[in-house]
């Protein structure tokens, strides 16, 4: 890239309004992160309605940052207050992600016949969809770049974590770039965030997979329709031989109503014996084994196995828990089980399967609901929890900047006035899970379930995350109590 390209660039662009000064610096580089520009950067600013004000905006973000120009998604109010040399390009709202990517071919290039891309949304069971993918790839000797939840993996190791689900296009694209030496395939998370603001805009994907859906996220979507129509957005990335397999059978219907002609297939959950549910555990869960066949079905894609030859090879004997879901140790006839389950139906779907498997264990669940987003899923996330528990502690995960206490509350209208306690820290309500344990007759199968925080190693209050790990906790009170894994 010459200095002028990007320059250039802007200078081309069809948008809504503009202000370019006679004299700019030279722009060298592209940023999403106000804390990262330099005076030859250019910013790129997308405004959502969060209820912020534009002088909130400005004086928060852009004031202090010396960035050379400035491209945004709408114009706002006090533009005007920006240095007189600094350049400012509003696009129409649609091409936005666009001119991100035509940004991004500048500088971070790649070379689409190079990797194949794979892509997984859905609810719940996106990580599990992709770690078990990367897992059975592996296997066939691809080198896989994962991209998700649990950060960005290069094969199996853990690189580094972005703090994103599905991140920004412009870190997308710098991530790709920078490795782009070292992968075959890229199997990435793509959450309806990033459907909805066009972070994997320009991403062209051989093949993707919808795990499931139900109600999350609509502090940000408003409604469901809407939540559902930013997801139906990966049918856009796919290429025009690509494939959605799913095993919903409402998303497949749903999907072939909305797109007619789609390329959706809807597949059938894979049987699963006991060998592989001995050896694999966590493939008793129905979930896990949806997550399984798709993950399946997106290898026989990547390896043009479209026949379904590659079916059939055992794969599961290469898979391995995922950090965080249901990731379990057993002590005698005590099961602890943490997992992520933050939504009602994870909830339901996890306790479901422990009753079934267990169905003559004292269940005792611990979990809480996050703060600032959809309070309408935290009576639901009681109720669900209520279900299929003996005992249940409440208590908090991630409250963010909402007072603990108020989403408790909020939990509490969906569970009975019996069998439930609230604890508000969450380490105080872990070392009351293990009081409860531990005084349960040595010979009572029992099974407690930590939900909610999985793999994540924090707590996010007031802004700040302070440090915390259920799977800390529980070692630290194992220890405490002189318990060791069954072998």
């Amino acid at each position: 890239m010459t200095p002028s390209s990007l320059s250039a660039l802007l200078g081309s662009l069809d948008v809504v309004w503009k202000r370019e000064p006679s004299s700019m610096s030279a722009l060298t580089n592209i940023q999403w992160r106000t804390n990262q520009c330099d005076p030859g950067s250019v910013l790129f600013f997308q405004r959502f309605d969060d209820g912020r004000d534009d002088a909130e905006l400005i004086d928060r973000y852009l004031l202090a940052s010396p960035f050379a120009a400035l491209v945004t998604n709408k114009l706002l109010d006090g533009w005007t207050r920006l240095p007189a040399q600094t350049g400012i390009y509003v696009t129409h709202p649609d091409d936005y992600a666009e001119v991100v990517r035509r940004c991004c071919d500048l500088i971070y290039p790649l070379d689409p016949s190079a990797a194949v891309c794979v892509g997984v949304t859905g609810t719940n069971g996106k990580t599990t969809t992709v770690k078990y993918l990367e897992a059975i790839l592996a296997a066939q000797g691809c080198r896989v770049l994962t991209i998700g939840t649990l950060g960005v993996s290069l094969n199996g190791t853990p690189r580094f974590e972005t703090g994103f689900t599905s991140p920004p296009l412009i870190e997308l694209r710098r991530l790709l770039h920078a490795e782009r030496s070292h992968y075959d395939v890229v199997a990435m998370e793509v959450s309806s965030h990033a459907l909805d603001q066009g972070r994997a805009h320009g991403i062209s994907l051989r093949s993707a997979a919808w795990t499931n859906f139900t109600l999350d996220h609509l502090d940000y979507h408003h409604d469901e329709a809407r939540y559902f129509a930013a997801k139906s957005r990966i049918l856009d990335l796919l290429e025009p031989s690509g494939q959605l397999v799913t095993t919903s059978l409402e998303v497949a219907e749903r999907l072939r109503s909305a797109r007619p002609g789609a390329p959706i297939e809807l597949l059938r959950a894979a049987e699963i014996d006991r060998t592989a549910v001995a050896l694999k555990p966590f493939l008793a869960l129905e979930h896990n084994r949806h997550n399984y066949t798709l993950a399946v079905a997106l290898a026989n894609r990547v390896l043009g196995a479209t026949d379904g030859a590659h079916l059939g090879r055992e794969d599961w004997r290469h898979l391995a828990a995922v950090p965080g879901r249901f990731e379990c140790k057993v002590i005698g006839k005590r099961t602890l089980v943490i997992d992520f389950a933050h939504t009602p139906d994870a909830l339901e779907t996890i306790l479901s399967a422990i009753r079934g498997a267990f169905p003559d264990a004292y269940i005792l669940t611990l979990f809480g609901c996050g703060g600032g987003r959809d309070r309408g899923k935290r009576p639901l996330m009681g109720a669900a929890v209520a279900r299929y528990s003996d005992h249940a502690i409440v208590t908090s995960d991630n409250p963010r900047f909402e007072d603990p206490r108020s989403i408790i509350a909020d939990i509490l209208t969906g569970m009975p006035q019996t069998g439930r306690e609230v604890v508000v820290e969450r380490p105080a309500a872990m070392t009351r899970l293990f009081e409860i344990l531990s005084a349960l007759p040595e010979q009572q199968p029992c099974v407690a379930l930590i939900a909610g925080k999985g793999h994540e190693r924090y707590l996010d209050i007031q802004g700040q995350k302070t440090p915390y790990s259920d799977q800390d906790q529980v070692a630290l009170h194992m220890k405490r109590l002189g318990w060791r894994v069954s072998s």
